[in-house]
């Protein structure tokens, strides 16, 4: 089964966006979007178990970790999902 998400960003400080994540046949997950108002440089970018923001990232859960790896840098060989988003000296 094919599994689609799609999450739309925004925030009080102008940020919005949406990104899209699609399961592949493979089982690997492809993950695709546009994002708005952040500033050039490096973000860090990770996925919450939940999707509840009513208390910042207090009621988002863990961070996703589907092969129990230790949280870490981006260049460090064991670390969890996620990493950083670069955004450019000409966003938006």
């Amino acid at each position: 089964m094919m599994v689609n998400v799609v999450v739309v960003l925004g925030n009080n400080e102008s940020v919005s966006g949406t990104i899209y994540f699609t399961q592949e046949a493979d089982g690997s997950t492809t993950v695709t979007g546009n994002s708005y108002g952040l500033k050039p440089g490096l973000h860090g970018f990770h996925v919450h178990a939940l999707g509840d923001t009513t208390n910042s990232c207090m009621s988002t859960g863990p961070h996703f970790n589907p092969a129990g790896k230790e949280y870490g840098a981006p260049e460090d060989e064991n670390q969890h999902a996620g990493g950083n988003v670069t955004i450019g000296d000409d966003a938006l």
